[in-house]
């Protein structure tokens, strides 16, 4: 069947439709195009169908009378994007251009600067580009980019208004070309001026090195399809230089997820068979378990995960997996807590893009949900660099606006509170409380005082894999939380 077009010529007046006839034959297009579909008419009530006769009355009433006449097919993409988007903040509409860019990003290999980005959605800083992570060694990690980063302008043009698909397109654009940006940075008072090469990003997933002589250290920058067979590759590499690893540190910070197999098959890379991670969605297709095959590439011997609060999704299945397990310990502080699952559905084919919609919750071997809520780490260990005096909080799900599982009323309390808060005189006592109740399941907290150039996260991770005596007793410790 021939798509039907929505568009009309504003130098024919004749040619143009009623407002009321534009209106029912969009109305009957969307209903027509949801049967199609494989819907049944019984799926939806009077009321759907007449807020879809709304939805083409509103099409037309802006299409006769904005101020300049619209494109339609941008009408029809800002109402599907902004129709998902109210749903959560990880579903969106994907346009043919964008769903090619997140299939590169999967590759690991795409154009670009080298930075993961989201749209900051309240604040001062509303509408800004913010930067989630840089991506190891890359233009904007060599810039010294930082997470938590607000992009403010690029290439002299205010990023407010932009919508974030034009951001990026700003900062996107052929290899060896130059893009300045302006960024703000919490404690920081002046703008903050880089200009970064583009350069074509081929993420390397992993990297590792050997510790102490007898330690792996295997960072995972990203979960993309190479991330399982560069980890064993690396491990294997380790185990020949050390003679014998006697523990390994698995570095997960910052690291913001990708594909779910791989975040399994690295969690099985560990474990010996048993449930790693479950979905559960309305639909029984969108709910499974995920089970690990025999076998320990390590041989029991024993791990140690690092994790903050930019560890998201597939990084927390990792961290929910091997704690629950009980196969190593958490050490860091607590994960971004996104845990949904979001599926590519595509549009015609993909011919119309597609739609990333999500469609189930992520559930640890324990049957914890992720979602807003994270992975608490068994050593809560938050830094503070020299000249504050507390670590920096970073955002996490919760704070999203339109998270899942977060009560309005709850977000609402806490926002209303925070200025009273700030005023009262025992807001020290009041920030120790809540730190307390958000990592209530910890084994210890260590807050630590690090300068700048060493990673103490590292040197403790280390210290519990010589210590052998404390790691086990953690370890026993963990086992015996009822999480």
């Amino acid at each position: 069947m021939t798509k039907p077009s929505l568009r009309s010529s504003s130098s024919n007046a004749s040619n143009r439709v009623s407002g009321i006839a534009l209106g029912a034959a969009l109305g009957s297009l969307v209903t027509a195009g949801l049967l199609t579909a494989g819907f049944a008419r019984s799926s939806f009530d009077a009321d759907t169908f007449r807020q879809l006769d709304l939805f083409g009355e509103a099409f037309e009433t802006v299409h006769r009378n904005y101020v300049e006449e619209p494109d339609d097919a941008d009408l029809m993409e800002g109402a599907i994007d902004g129709m998902l988007t109210s749903l959560d903040p990880h579903s969106s509409y994907l346009p043919p251009d964008d769903l090619d860019t997140m299939q590169e990003n999967t590759r690991g290999t795409f154009g670009g600067l080298g930075i993961q980005v989201t749209q900051e959605r309240e604040g001062l800083g509303r509408g800004l580009v913010k930067v989630i992570s840089p991506i190891d060694d890359t233009p904007a990690a060599r810039a010294g980019i930082e997470p938590g980063d607000l992009i403010f302008e690029i290439d002299g043009e205010s990023v407010f208004g932009l919508s974030l698909d034009e951001a990026l397109k700003k900062m996107k654009g052929p290899k060896g070309t130059e893009v300045s940006l302006r960024i703000a940075r919490e404690n920081v008072d002046e703008p903050i001026e880089v200009t970064l090469v583009r350069d074509i990003i081929t993420v390397n997933p992993v990297v590792a090195r050997l510790e102490r002589e007898q330690y792996g250290y295997v960072r995972l920058a990203g979960f993309t399809r190479q991330t399982e067979k560069k980890m064993l590759e690396a491990i294997e590499e380790l185990e020949q230089e050390s003679g014998g690893l006697a523990g390994l540190v698995i570095d997960v910070r910052s690291n913001p997820g990708g594909l779910l197999d791989q975040a399994v098959a690295v969690s099985d890379a560990f474990l010996d068979g048993g449930e790693i991670v479950s979905t559960r969605g309305r639909r029984s297709k969108d709910s499974m378990r995920e089970l690990g095959d025999r076998g320990d590439v390590l041989e029991g011997r024993p791990i140690v995960v690092l994790v903050n609060g930019g560890s998201a999704s597939a990084s927390e299945i990792v961290a929910g997996a091997l704690q629950d397990r009980n196969r190593g310990l958490i050490l860091g502080t607590k994960t971004f807590g996104k845990g949904s699952v979001q599926t590519i559905l595509p549009l015609n084919r993909g011919r119309d893009g597609a739609l990333r919609l999500t469609t189930a919750r992520y559930y640890t071997p324990s049957g914890r949900s992720i979602q807003a809520e994270g992975i608490v780490p068994d050593v809560v260990m938050p830094i503070i660099r020299p000249g504050q005096e507390e670590p920096v909080k970073r955002r996490s799900e919760r704070d999203l606006d339109g998270a899942l599982d977060v009560d309005e009323a709850e977000v609402e309390a806490s926002e209303s509170s925070s200025v009273q808060e700030i005023l009262m005189e025992g807001q020290e006592a009041l920030a120790a409380k809540e730190r307390e109740e958000d990592n209530e399941s910890a084994l210890s907290i260590e807050p630590v005082e690090c300068p700048v150039e060493e990673d103490c996260q590292l040197q403790k991770a280390l210290d519990l894999l010589e210590d052998g005596s404390q790691f086990g007793q953690l370890l026993a410790d963990a086992g015996a939380i009822q999480r």
